[in-house]
């Protein structure tokens, strides 16, 4: 495929980047694009049937959006989507909507249809490009653009919805919908690995397309899941050592190759096996995308938080963790606190109302911003995906971050992991609750641990972290934990049983209940077997 003539790169790239440094220089700009962004959201609001109902008027203030409009959850919206979905319109959003984005979260979860309008593929398309104009502020050039991108995302096949006819509707991941709507110019010179690759549901088919396809490419971004990409590298490397020529990282066989974008996941229990993998001079670039909305994308140094993107469509609004109980969201409504009063260090619900027409959604994700000028946060974890099922309130960041401390120490490479709680059990003899990590380590870990040993390093390392789970431990109201090392495959099997193996799938970290954990077991009782 032809490259882009230098002059027009030159001129194009660099000036995007220089826009993009300018807002970003300017402090009080995400409040003003926040109310911009309200007003604008509400008018559009205020021409459906269903927000009509709920109180919703062009040029309303905030307090009166706060007071008439209830947060609501997936569950609370999913019977008016269910109307839009057999193609009612003007009922959340004006007009009809063609598109709805398929996700099941990484709570177990029922699956979710998240509508996809054309407002909202704007805002994914120019929030995608902003925060990739992120990272060529942070590098000072756009050298970026003179190659090919690569997403190593899921299928972008759409199912159409039969059940809806005679209204046509598609149903597929937001990876698929975006990506059959990209702007042309990006397609042509930038979109990798192609439309027809991206379409393919077998995962290790696709794979060896992907190799095949980009082996002799010119390939300078890379964007992934860590443990995909981690497959990818594998593959690649293993097919240069069928030729004349060998590698030892992805810059080995793509030399402009500089950007790995990740998101979705904690990086930090990959990070050296993906230093390795793709090479000592790849920028690491991480972004926070959801289903719902392109949250938040880094803009300054690792540990420094993401930038919010406050300028790209979507109203942000946050409920403190402390007042948060979904079982009562129609209560929760003055409780939110728009950006302009959100604190630092604080543990927020995410609400958000899009140019989907979902209005005071809470999508289930936990931030703590910070730094409020400019406003950078950091995920958290889930609001249902937390270790609370004795009082210890374990967020999924701190069971993340202690794995990274202890495994960092002690050298051990990490496959896979979950945590989950073990129940008072008169037949078992277990008096107390405990916690139980499953763990899976890369094979050929230098010095490997045993499951006593690593179980007392993560306890000390969480009584650090959280002073509840300290307090339990100390005061005898949760028993030490126990971690069990699991044969190599366990988590894979796992994913593949679930229809999550590939793509953009996730594991969930912890659980307040045994559900996951559960699975597990009779995994490995089956394997022993």
């Amino acid at each position: 495929m032809p490259a882009w003539p230098k002059s027009v790169y030159t001129f194009g790239a660099n000036l995007l980047t220089a826009g993009a440094e300018w807002r970003l220089r300017q402090k009080r700009s995400a409040l003003g694009a926040q109310k911009r962004t309200f007003d604008v959201l509400v008018g559009h609001l205020a021409r459906t049937s269903f927000w009509q109902g709920n109180g919703v008027v062009a040029g309303m203030s905030y307090d009166s959006f706060q007071a008439r409009v209830t947060p609501r959850s997936y569950e609370q919206f999913a019977p008016i989507i269910e109307r839009v979905r057999k193609g009612e319109a003007d009922v959340l959003w004006p007009g009809k909507c063609a598109f709805f984005a398929v996700s099941s979260g990484t709570t177990a979860g029922r699956t979710k249809y998240l509508p996809v309008t054309e407002e909202m593929l704007g805002h994914f398309r120019r929030a995608g490009l902003d925060s990739l104009l992120y990272y060529t502020v942070r590098m000072k050039h756009a050298a970026v653009f003179r190659g090919r991108h690569l997403f190593l995302g899921g299928s972008t096949a759409l199912t159409p919805m039969d059940d809806v006819k005679p209204h046509e509707a598609y149903a597929g991941d937001l990876s698929g919908i975006t990506a059959l709507n990209l702007p042309p110019w990006v397609e042509k010179h930038l979109y990798e690995p192609g439309l027809e690759i991206a379409q393919m549901t077998d995962w290790p088919a696709k794979l060896e397309a992907i190799v095949q396809r980009t082996s002799g490419l010119d390939i300078t971004m890379l964007a992934g899941i860590p443990s995909w990409v981690l497959i990818l590298a594998a593959a690649l490397r293993e097919k240069s050592t069928q030729g004349k020529r060998r590698i030892s990282n992805l810059q080995g066989l793509w030399p402009n190759f500089e950007c790995f974008v990740h998101g979705g996941v904690p990086i930090g229990p990959f990070q050296e096996e993906l230093r390795a993998a793709l090479g000592p001079t790849v920028n690491f670039h991480e972004v926070y995308p959801a289903s719902e909305a392109f949250i938040a994308a880094q803009d300054t140094d690792a540990g420094l938080g993401l930038r919010l993107m406050a300028d790209v469509g979507v109203f942000y609004e946050f409920i403190p963790m402390a007042d948060f109980d979904e079982s009562r969201l129609d209560q929760l409504g003055r409780k939110t606190i728009p950006l302009v009063g959100v604190q630092t260090g604080v543990d927020y619900a995410l609400v958000m109302t899009t140019p989907a027409g979902l209005a005071r959604y809470v999508i289930g994700d936990v931030v703590r911003f910070i730094s409020t000028e400019p406003h950078r946060l950091v995920y958290v974890g889930r609001t249902k995906l937390q270790l609370s099922a004795f009082g210890e309130h374990v967020i999924e960041k701190e069971v993340t971050d202690s794995l990274l401390a202890v495994t960092r120490r002690n050298g051990w490479t990490i496959v896979n992991f979950h945590v989950a709680p073990v129940f008072v059990n008169t037949h078992t003899g277990q008096t107390k609750g405990r916690h139980e990590w499953w763990v899976e380590l890369r094979p050929g870990t230098v010095t490997t641990p045993t499951g006593p040993q690593m179980a007392a390093a993560l306890d000390l390392e969480l009584q650090k972290l959280n002073d509840d789970y300290e307090a339990k431990r100390k005061g005898g109201g949760l028993d030490a934990p126990v971690v069990r090392l699991v044969m190599p495959g366990v988590f894979e099997h796992w994913l593949k049983f679930q229809g999550k193996w590939g793509g953009q799938h996730k594991m969930p970290r912890c659980r307040s209940d045994r559900l996951i954990a559960d699975e597990l077991a009779q995994i490995t009782m089956f394997a022993r077997d």
